[in-house]
């Protein structure tokens, strides 16, 4: 059994990234709506990986014999005045989801539970590659800025993966 603060950590978490998937799903519904496509895909590929996450949580809560406590998920509509908002809010996002990250490591640190901290190595692996992929993506759309050939061939890229 985890201590219980963990547990009650990962918990929040779990939610934490059904919303960052949710969330990603409405940024994607307002890329289609733009008619962007390579845009939209990304994104609800990005909010497919968050589901990930929050299942490899709910499979070592349950791998330790703790509750799994799903909650509602809050409203992820959001207005963007331009088609960077979207880019730089899912960098601010992900900057977020790596301090949360951060700080279950820290409190399994603070209980010498070495078997949770080495579960979540992985997410912070893929936290440092979220926050990459997602500065990169704000770099590319900032260089095009006015070029909408530039734009169309960034989405035509996106729609790639």
């Amino acid at each position: 059994m985890l201590n219980k603060k963990i547990a009650d950590l990962l918990n929040d978490q779990i939610n934490k990234e059904l919303y960052s998937a949710y969330l990603y799903l409405d940024i994607s519904a307002y890329y289609l709506r733009k008619h962007l496509y390579g845009f939209a895909g990304w994104f609800k590929k990005q909010a497919a990986e968050e589901t990930e996450h929050a299942d490899k949580m709910m499979s070592y809560l349950a791998e330790q014999g703790e509750a799994i406590e799903l909650k509602d998920v809050a409203h992820a509509g959001k207005t963007y005045k331009d088609l960077r908002e979207p880019l730089a809010f899912q960098l601010e996002h992900e900057m977020y989801v790596t301090s949360l990250i951060n700080a279950i490591y820290d409190a399994a640190d603070e209980v010498n539970d070495r078997r949770t901290a080495h579960f979540l190595d992985w997410f912070i692996d893929e936290q440092t590659e979220e926050e990459a992929t997602a500065t990169a993506l704000l770099r590319k759309f900032d260089l095009l800025a006015g070029d909408n050939r530039g734009l169309y061939e960034l989405d035509a890229e996106l729609g790639k993966r």
